[in-house]
């Protein structure tokens, strides 16, 4: 009895002990972000533009993909083994991730059930952390676990999203995506993880089969995981809306930061145009805006969507898929994914950031 007493004692040391030891904090001050107390990029200006308190990002939402459906993953194989390998589009994720730091890179997207892996686009894939009553997938987040701990290593803070309007259907009802909600939302707060912004879900108006996942009611699952707290702490919350729309007054007023997605703006100035009206919807108080989703490029150019949106104080974030007649190197969203710095787009991109955000 002693013994088991002892292992007991031991192992919830252990845990304890290993959630105590965290080491990322994100916060938010009015339109800044801080991570461990501190202003990110303290100091810095690029041509004359206030950087400290952004958070530049990338889209990397299959970090933790797999394709449950038997009769499609196989479209999914590595051009190299011809096989689909969840667990090796994990370890190759979390491999290159003190790479993309290095080039100021403070965060990321990751999406529990994805996103289009062909870039846009959705058929009979299934690839979701949630079965269809909104329990956990054991394998998902154990995927997820290695990825959240690399981020907390490097003070990198994860912009974690957890529905996708291509896989909420195969949650079989409302409980189940409150279910689902709850779930994920207790497992990140009892592991201890603070360097976590929640997306409730990606483009709220988009597709969605489940009302309360729908613009009109969403608000409420940014309430319920705002209203979860464990040890006084509570995870800070929003959702997006798709490329070029004006979030709506409901999420706006209650959302501690403020999503933006910057898809089908042809124009730089609809940025400007985007950022200005949001920051006039009724409700908005200063908080942060950030881009999580622009498959916009031309990088040299100063008026480029990244530099606009600099320019008026917003956060980037990088979308890059496979377009057509393109290699295993290029796209971060496109299955399977070279997570590496090895097509021309990620490069510009890269090469941008560093010069925005370090020389």
């Amino acid at each position: 009895m002693k013994i088991k007493l002892l292992v007991f004692v031991l192992f919830y040391t252990f845990i304890s002990c290993s959630n105590n030891e965290r080491k990322t904090i994100v916060t938010i001050s009015e339109n800044q972000f801080l991570i461990n107390g501190e202003l990110t990029y303290k100091g810095r200006y690029w041509k004359g533009n206030k950087i400290e308190g952004l958070l530049f990002n990338s889209r990397m939402v299959q970090g933790i993909f797999d394709d449950l459906n038997p009769d499609t993953k196989n479209q999914f194989a590595y051009p190299d083994t011809k096989l689909w390998d969840a667990d090796r589009n994990t370890n190759e994720f979390v491999s290159n991730m003190d790479e993309w730091r290095s080039y100021g890179l403070l965060s990321f997207t990751l999406n529990l059930q994805g996103g289009s892996p062909l870039g846009y686009g959705n058929k009979e894939w299934i690839n979701s952390t949630f079965d269809d009553k909104g329990e956990l997938r054991a394998d998902y987040m154990a995927r997820l676990e290695r990825i959240l701990d690399k981020a907390d290593e490097l003070n990198m803070v994860v912009i974690l999203g957890y529905f996708y309007f291509g896989q909420d259907q195969n949650l079989e009802n409302e409980e189940a995506v409150i279910n689902s909600t709850d779930n994920i939302t207790n497992w990140i707060l009892n592991k201890g993880y603070k360097h976590i912004l929640i997306e409730i879900n990606n483009e709220c108006n988009v597709r969605y089969d489940h009302e309360i996942l729908q613009p009109k009611r969403v608000h409420e699952l940014i309430r319920r995981v705002q209203n979860t707290k464990k040890d006084g702490y509570n995870l800070l919350v929003s959702t997006s809306y798709g490329g070029g729309y004006v979030p709506e007054s409901s999420v706006v007023t209650v959302a501690d930061f403020i999503l933006l997605h910057g898809n089908g703006l042809k124009e730089p100035s609809q940025i400007t145009e985007l950022i200005e009206a949001t920051r006039n919807v009724a409700g908005y108080t200063s908080k942060p805006l950030v881009f999580n989703e622009d498959d916009h490029f031309n990088f040299e150019s100063d008026s480029s969507n990244f530099a606009t949106a600099v320019k008026a104080y917003a956060s980037w974030g990088f979308f890059d898929y496979r377009m057509k007649d393109e290699g295993f190197e290029s796209g971060y969203q496109s299955v399977p994914v070279d997570w590496g710095i090895n097509s021309e787009r990620k490069r510009a991109f890269f090469k941008k950031l560093r010069e925005v955000a370090i020389e």
